[in-house]
């Protein structure tokens, strides 16, 4: 489509949960709702279905994979995977990668980054993190705050292997001071924790986000709402746990056991957040070990463990984009939408399958 191609979004515009439209138009990659005149037929494309806002990835790691990072080359297939699967906005939660190069690109998703991990000496996988002792946390923090867009992410909890399980990485002191230097440059911290042992520490120092967060119990839930803490589940990559375990089960047994309780209450522990009022995001935790573009099977996961359609499909949509502070389908806005051939909100596994995706006004046709 070219730069003059004015783009008419014909069918049901899901502008909010509630509210819908008939359509939308793209004039200069930018949303209108208002017909534009002097256009000519020939210059005015029509796409049909159920349109959203460019889905939100809230945890991915493009320039990553299982070794640690990956070249331009890869990191572009990362990209275009997402993309072409209607993930248009990715909170890259952590990467050694440099990517700035893809915000040049009009044709890649946008990245919201968090910097590289900030993990314990030998508390987690080789070749991912900045691993550091605790008196160095605050400075490692500075650091990330200034290569990220507003978020640090530090690992909150790993295996200990004289302890034989899940422990957690920083005193609570450091994570304290750690936070609050965050918060004075300007960035939101967020953890990855698998257990229960780190989360108070890290709600009572101010943490604003809990990646996975499969330790919440019943006696942390009600502090994590009385926080506000956000929480991302990523429950396609909670999934692997029961092979993790299996993996694991004859070195550390308690680790083994541990890792698939967290699983077997993985829904029970997600709908009761979202009954709580936490709120919760979409991610997959792609790039690590699992594939880009799996976000609307995680749209599924949370449907699955009893989070309304609706609310589902705003932990990837409407909720995750005004979460990250960039807009929706609203006037003005850059054209980032997916459109689909039947409503999402009756069927949340539509979202598997984009029929076009638009990103900067321009229709992605290999998508």
């Amino acid at each position: 489509m070219s730069d003059h191609t004015v783009l008419r979004v014909k069918g049901r515009v899901l502008v909010g949960p509630e509210e819908v439209r008939d359509e939308l138009w793209v004039v200069g990659g930018r949303i209108t709702y208002e017909r534009p005149s002097g256009a000519a037929a020939r210059d005015v494309r029509t796409v049909q279905g159920w349109a959203l806002p460019g889905l939100v990835d809230a945890h991915c790691h493009v320039g990553l994979d299982h070794h640690g990072a990956v070249d331009a080359t890869t990191s572009e297939k990362q990209a275009l995977g997402d993309r072409d699967a209607g993930a248009l906005l990715l909170r890259d939660a952590g990467s050694p990668a440099d990517t700035r190069w893809i915000d040049d690109r009009e044709d890649l998703p946008k990245i919201i980054r968090a910097g590289r991990h900030i993990a314990r000496t030998r508390r987690y996988i080789r070749d991912f993190a900045h691993e550091v002792e605790p008196e160095d946390l605050v400075s490692y923090v500075a650091r990330e705050a200034g290569r990220g867009d507003g978020w640090v992410k530090l690992v909150g909890d790993w295996i200990d292997r004289d302890a034989g399980d899940l422990t957690a990485c920083w005193p609570r002191r450091e994570v304290e001071e750690a936070i609050a230097e965050a918060h004075r440059l300007g960035a939101r911290v967020t953890a990855h924790c698998f257990a229960e042992v780190a989360l108070r520490d890290l709600v009572e120092a101010g943490i604003d986000c809990v990646e996975h967060a499969t330790g919440l119990t019943e006696d942390l839930i009600p502090l994590f709402a009385e926080h506000g803490v956000a929480i991302v589940p990523t429950l396609v990559n909670i999934a692997t746990f029961p092979r993790l375990a299996a993996g694991g089960a004859s070195k550390f047994p308690r680790w083994s056991a541990h890792m698939n309780r967290l699983y077997e209450r993985r829904y029970d522990t997600v709908r009761a957040a979202y009954d709580a009022g936490i709120p919760v995001f979409a991610g997959t935790d792609a790039g690590g070990g699992l594939a880009h573009g799996l976000v609307g099977a995680e749209v599924a996961e949370l449907a699955k463990a009893g989070i309304p359609p609706v609310d589902a499909i705003s932990a990837a949509a409407w909720g995750a984009r005004r979460w990250l502070g960039r807009p929706v389908l609203d006037e003005g806005a850059p054209a980032d939408l997916v459109v689909y051939d039947e409503d999402p909100r009756a069927d949340v596994r539509v979202l598997t399958a984009p029929r076009r995706v638009v990103l900067n006004g321009r229709v992605i046709d290999g998508a």
